[in-house]
């Protein structure tokens, strides 16, 4: 098996944009939860969320500093949260595509989903064509809502001729995109690849649809930086966040050829179907077992045994059926070791970035393995009986040794995802 490194890094998420700057945030204990701005939340009960801010300051978004302000308009938000990250990835990884030769730019690719893709511009849309018809519609509406844009943007701006790729798959499209990049380079179809996934569903229709379905808390308008507590006995949903994570896959040759930073190394991709339920996740959490097994199984594989394994990103949403099928999950995988592992979820400190949160979540965990510190459970105050007996890092960071770790994410549909890094030596 081709071995699969990681060089590049890039995040845009409810905190800001840069990946050391959210890495201090979330070692500060921060949370990026705050009331939302911008929307007209009607009868909305939901008055909270992790919104990225916009602004020049050096870690705001600037749309500006992304594409052309005449081109912004054949784009949704997710596509340039998306371009962002990737762009600061590339960047990160110091490669640039457009400087090598045609033969070079047709063995790097890019895999870039997105889990609702462009609904901001289709609620928009839909309302001005109600109102004054065909003539109001963008020629650029259908590609500024199309969830592959993010791909097909990175791939012409940067010349990367070769695997041209999205992924959807709801709440684990980041973690889906992540792990099947790593396969196409595993079986020698690029050398280099650029995956990850962006969100951007926080208006007045996405938070309508999750609030009817009662996914997301309404409980704490008043205190939103107490809003999202994974496995705390007080927890009643999400809470909704945006953003974009990208991550710069390379096989291990090629970077050690062009001298690239090397971050961690992959060595294990899974995934399952739970086979249960459109929205609720199987309660012994045995989908969620199987991604997390077969991505273990392709970490041993590579020489990694589930002891190397120190800490877990969890999904950890703050439902109250999710969070306790995935320690379910965990528990029946690792057995009686589950003690010694460190659990931790950051989307206490950002929210749930749908189908970027995958992404985000593997540059955090990526992050912790360089870093040898476990980010740490916000708002975990009272845990869930369930969960007493496991270091779930309440509140503070936790410096450890991390020879290994894994991000999880889950989505509608039962769709489950898994991915293993570990600390890279040479």
């Amino acid at each position: 098996m081709r071995r699969v490194v990681i060089t590049g890094l890039g995040i845009v998420s409810p905190f800001g944009r840069g990946v050391d700057y959210n890495w201090e945030c979330l070692m500060a204990g921060k949370s990026a939860i705050r009331r939302i701005e911008g929307i007209d939340l009607k009868d909305i009960p939901v008055l909270i969320a992790g919104q990225v801010p916009f602004g020049e300051g050096e870690h705001e978004f600037n749309p500006d500093t992304v594409m052309a302000p005449k081109d912004q308009k054949k784009a949704d938000r997710f596509i340039l949260y998306g371009i962002a990250a990737a762009n600061d990835a590339l960047k990160d990884a110091e490669y640039e595509p457009k400087e090598l030769s045609e033969e070079e730019q047709c063995r790097a690719g890019v895999m870039m989903g997105s889990g609702i893709g462009g609904l901001n511009n289709i609620y928009d849309t839909s309302l001005s064509f109600n109102e004054f018809g065909i003539k109001r519609i963008s020629p650029f509406f259908i590609p500024s809502c199309l969830i592959n844009l993010i791909s097909g943007t990175v791939s012409i701006d940067h010349a990367l001729r070769g695997p041209n790729h999205a992924c959807v798959t709801a709440c684990s499209t980041g973690t889906h995109a992540i792990g099947e990049a790593a396969r196409i380079i595993t079986m020698g179809d690029a050398d280099v690849m650029i995956a990850g996934g962006a969100e951007s569903a926080v208006n007045d229709l996405g938070l309508s649809g999750f609030a009817r379905m009662k996914a997301i808390t309404a409980e704490f308008n008043d205190t939103p930086e107490k809003a999202s507590r994974p496995w705390d006995k007080n927890r009643s949903g999400f809470v909704m966040g945006e953003g974009a994570g990208a991550v710069v896959l390379e096989e291990l040759e090629h970077a050690k050829a062009r001298g690239a930073h090397i971050y961690a190394e992959l060595v294990g991709y899974g995934m399952s179907g739970d086979a249960y339920h459109i929205t609720a996740p199987c309660p012994d959490g045995d989908g969620a077992y199987r991604a997390m097994k077969m991505a273990t199984d392709h970490a041993k594989n590579q020489g990694v045994e589930l002891d190397d394994i120190n800490y877990i990103n969890a999904h950890g949403t703050s439902t109250p059926l999710g969070d306790i099928g995935e320690v379910h999950a965990i528990r029946r995988l690792f057995g009686n070791k589950v003690g010694s592992i460190s659990i931790s979820s950051t989307k206490s400190a950002i929210g749930h970035l749908l189908g970027a949160a995958g992404a985000v979540e593997a540059v955090y965990t990526i992050k912790a393995i360089q870093q040898q510190t476990c980010p740490p459970t916000l708002n975990l105050e009272n845990p869930d009986d369930e969960v007493k007996d496991l270091d779930l890092v309440p509140l503070k960071p936790k410096k450890r040794v991390i020879k290994a770790a894994m991000s999880n994410s889950f989505g509608f549909g039962g769709t489950n995802s898994s991915v293993v890094f570990k600390k890279y030596e040479n």
